[in-house]
């Protein structure tokens, strides 16, 4: 718990050091997140996730929590078209990182569209700009923690009675993201998916300090890193039962960068359902000034019946903050509904 409590306090005084972004090992079933150019870039009209990560379960007595739900629609401009057919996208995304043991939380509500330009006669090819704002909240409860001077030299814990003078609890600000995508998805053929994201544009001041120091001799500085991100994904059509998807995902910000790399094989089951199964396997690489390495490994499954799409993963950490090899790990889950399919599209983004 005391290697967590150290960063924790780092954050929340903010002087000098800055914050990395939530991560899914299952980064495409939180488009939105992933790239606002991806806001409604689907078969079907409407669209309905959750995803939620469970982390250092061994290191602290509550999780480390992460849920994101998110929901995002796709509009024909020209409907009646069957040549060049452009589209547009709008959505929303809630999400809230959450240390349930320090009553700790960052949520953040986004609201974002996209536009979708054919690029090709049978719009095969699309190429789509997305743009996203919102309102990051930050909120901790100081009843849950304690200070030096709280205790009176005999180990006991004199409630109340700490001199520590604390800022407010919550702080808010905004953010704003931009993107660029491009696909190429013929129906029964080999795809490519590859993108481009620019996260946090801004850099806006997090620390909660930020406020209480205005017109003060004092610097407080905790900006949020900007975050460059690349995606890339390759569908290669094996057959009508099987699809082999390799891809890669990596971002940097600040100093921190991550390098996700793998592949999945989608089996389909039962051709009149859409049911098939989705196996996967990852590595994932991070960085820092300190150097770079091979940080965890990614198992993962998924089912997919009709238009349901259920994903589960698990991380096997080498990270150092565990030291029992059993318990190096990440649990997550996703969950996908896509409403009003239309069989004859080929899927521009792929799932989990």
């Amino acid at each position: 718990m005391k290697y967590y409590f150290l960063l924790f306090a780092a954050s929340l005084m903010g002087a000098t050091c800055v914050a990395q972004d939530h991560h899914f090992s299952q980064f495409f079933a939180t488009p939105q997140a992933l790239n606002p150019a991806l806001t409604g870039l689907f078969q079907g009209r409407y669209r309905i996730s959750l995803a939620n990560r469970n982390q250092w379960g061994q290191v602290l007595e509550t999780p480390f929590r992460t849920t994101a739900f998110s929901t995002d629609f796709h509009y024909y401009v020209n409907p009646k078209k069957r040549r060049y057919r452009d589209a547009f996208g709008a959505g929303v995304m809630f999400t809230s990182d959450r240390v349930s043991q320090f009553n700790y939380s960052v949520n953040q509500v986004m609201v974002g569209g996209a536009y979708h330009k054919s690029l090709d006669p049978r719009n095969n090819q699309t190429l789509s700009l997305g743009f996203q704002l919102g309102v990051v909240q930050r909120n901790v409860s100081y009843g849950e923690l304690t200070f030096e001077d709280s205790f009176d030299g005999t180990s006991t814990y004199v409630d109340g009675a700490s001199g520590e003078e604390l800022v407010a609890n919550n702080y808010a600000f905004g953010d704003y993201q931009i993107g660029l995508n491009y696909s190429y998805a013929p129906r029964n053929s080999t795809s490519y998916l590859i993108g481009a994201a620019v996260h946090h544009v801004a850099e806006p001041e997090q620390s909660f300090y930020a406020e209480s120091t205005q017109g003060e001799d004092i610097e407080v500085k905790n900006v949020l890193d900007r975050r460059y991100s690349l995606y890339a994904n390759v569908g290669i059509y094996v057959s009508q039962d099987i699809t082999i998807s390799p891809r890669i995902y990596a971002f940097a910000q600040g100093p921190h960068s991550l390098v996700n790399a793998g592949s999945t094989v989608r089996f389909l089951i039962d051709d009149s359902n859409g049911s098939a199964l989705h196996l996967g396997a990852y590595l994932r690489g991070v960085g820092s000034d300190a150097g770079f390495g091979i940080d965890s490994g990614i198992a993962q499954v998924g089912i997919e019946i009709e238009n349901f799409l259920v994903g589960l993963s698990y991380d096997v950490s080498k990270n150092g903050l565990q030291t029992n090899p059993r318990h190096r790990g990440a649990f997550e889950l996703s969950i996908a509904y896509l409403g009003q399919g239309d069989d004859d599209d080929a899927v521009p983004c792929p799932t989990f």
